[in-house]
């Protein structure tokens, strides 16, 4: 069983290191962050995870040898305060439409007070926060206990963001003034480098992380506090891939950063699969040429229009190649139905299988006849896919997404679906891209390369001496503190 709690005392473990984690409310860094959560245990640490009700209660279990380690600890909001401009039920970005992104920031920001209590009560050895939570660096110094910032972005990304004074005041409208600012790599990246965004991630990214908002703090500031209040850095990266990017990143922050290794998940012993509707697809799977499917998945964060993934539907088709593409029903469908071209699936048959809804991706990924992976490149997904060394078919859409595109391409382990000025793109440019990568002679290189990778993403050994090395600094700045 998973230990789940409202907000308890502390349950102290002899000389075990307590460790508080919290997260932003995205499944994209909950996620990680329980990963984290997870390898910590397994190297002896005490963890709080710290999130809402409905956020706890919908993360994948944890391992039930590592549950006294790990409490997972429910922090409503405050009832009164956030029932007026949050929909009910809504603890998380996959449960709002994106114009409802700064109500739950002012939501998630009252949690500092019920947060600052359990703090209080339970006087953890350090705090490990997510950058939108500016305010657990008060919590952290009234109470005398260290803060370490982890990103759950790629070591490549971060570095692009820059350091602390280009993110607010002066500094930012003299170096990150507009758009155009983000269209190239920055003068702080003293090496050959194609990690920038396109002008339509641009204008995007700009307006949604330096703009104002709702919150009464950018997304920029919050970030500029949080590096400015932590005592180091964690990446979700290794030297083995990202090294370049992480000395940089370790430059311009000023202070430790430290690579915690990629935390690729636990393989999959077997098929978990809840209905009879996956146990067909594996069987459909089980008929296929190995490493011959491309699986196709955009996640719960892109909420793709109805134009964009009927492009993708049609470019599907066109490419001929046989596929498992596993999306959830858009809010624009009225029915499942509604969300796929008219007659994809009798023209696709036995070539094609549209699962709509949850889709149990890790097994999905283990299987041998999965050979490519069209996705958004969020970084999460890029690791999921290269522990197997499927090769890469990249189309972004949101924040990072754009900027790990351009860094898997530059490593030769990935080809970006070509668009317009506008971002739009097109059927044709699907297919071409998806033969390329999975059957093309030209594509070879692409696939040996994302073979090669496989040693470093899928390598259990190398990632979990990258754990102990964090937690040999976890325990060091516990023992300089007493």
């Amino acid at each position: 069983m998973q230990s789940c709690c409202k907000i308890l005392p502390k349950r102290k473990m002899g000389s075990d290191l307590e460790v508080v984690m919290l997260p932003c409310p995205a499944f994209g860094h909950m996620i990680p962050f329980l990963q984290l959560s997870i390898s910590l245990a397994k190297a002896g640490v005490h963890v709080s995870f710290v999130s809402t009700p409905r956020n706890i209660h919908r993360l994948p279990k944890i391992p039930t040898n590592l549950a006294t380690r790990i409490d997972l600890v429910e922090i409503p909001f405050p009832a009164l305060d956030c029932n007026n401009f949050l929909p009910e039920g809504a603890e998380a970005t996959v449960d709002i439409p994106f114009e409802k992104t700064d109500s739950l920031k002012i939501a998630h920001d009252l949690l500092q007070h019920p947060f600052r209590r359990y703090v209080a009560d339970n006087s953890p050895d350090w705090l490990i926060v997510d950058f939108g939570l500016h305010w657990a660096v008060e919590i952290a110094g009234e109470y005398g206990i260290p803060l370490l910032y982890f990103s759950v972005f790629s070591a490549a990304t971060d570095a692009f963001t820059g350091p602390v004074e280009y993110l607010v005041g002066e500094g930012q409208r003299r170096v990150r003034s507009s758009p155009e600012s983000l269209m190239s790599p920055p003068e702080w990246v003293n090496f050959p480098s194609s990690v920038a965004y396109r002008g339509y991630e641009a204008r995007g990214f700009h307006a949604a992380f330096f703009g104002g908002n709702g919150s009464g703090i950018t997304d920029a500031a919050r970030l500029a506090k949080v590096l400015h209040g932590c005592q180091a850095m964690a990446v979700r990266s290794c030297t083995e891939f990202e090294g370049k990017y992480l000395n940089i990143l370790e430059k311009i922050v000023g202070k430790p950063v430290i690579p915690v290794g990629l935390i690729p998940p636990e393989k999959p012993e077997g098929r978990e699969i809840i209905d009879g509707s996956w146990s067909k697809i594996f069987n459909w799977l089980d008929e296929q040429k190995p490493k011959s499917v491309v699986f196709v998945g955009f996640g719960s964060e892109c909420k793709l229009t109805k134009d964009q993934v009927y492009e993708i539907a049609y470019g599907l088709e066109l490419s001929e190649l046989p596929f498992l593409w596993a999306i959830r029903k858009p809010s624009w469908a009225i029915e499942e139905i509604d969300a796929l071209p008219s007659g994809l699936g009798n023209r696709t048959a036995g070539k094609g299988v549209v699962s709509i809804g949850w889709a149990p991706q890790l097994e999905i990924l283990a299987h041998p006849s999965i050979g490519g992976s069209l996705f958004h490149s969020g970084w999460g997904s890029v690791i999921e896919t290269l522990q197997y060394g499927h090769c890469l078919v990249v189309l972004p859409f949101i924040f990072d997404q754009g900027l790990n595109a351009r860094l898997l391409v530059e490593k030769g382990l990935a080809v970006e679906i070509e668009r317009s000025e506008d971002g739009s793109f097109s059927r044709d440019e699907i297919a071409k891209y998806l033969r390329l990568a999975m059957v093309s002679e030209e594509g070879e290189r692409l696939r040996n390369s994302a073979r090669e990778a496989s040693k470093i993403f899928g390598d259990v050994k190398l990632h979990q001496d990258y754990i102990g090395g964090f937690v040999e600094y976890l325990r060091n700045g516990v023992t300089k503190r007493k």
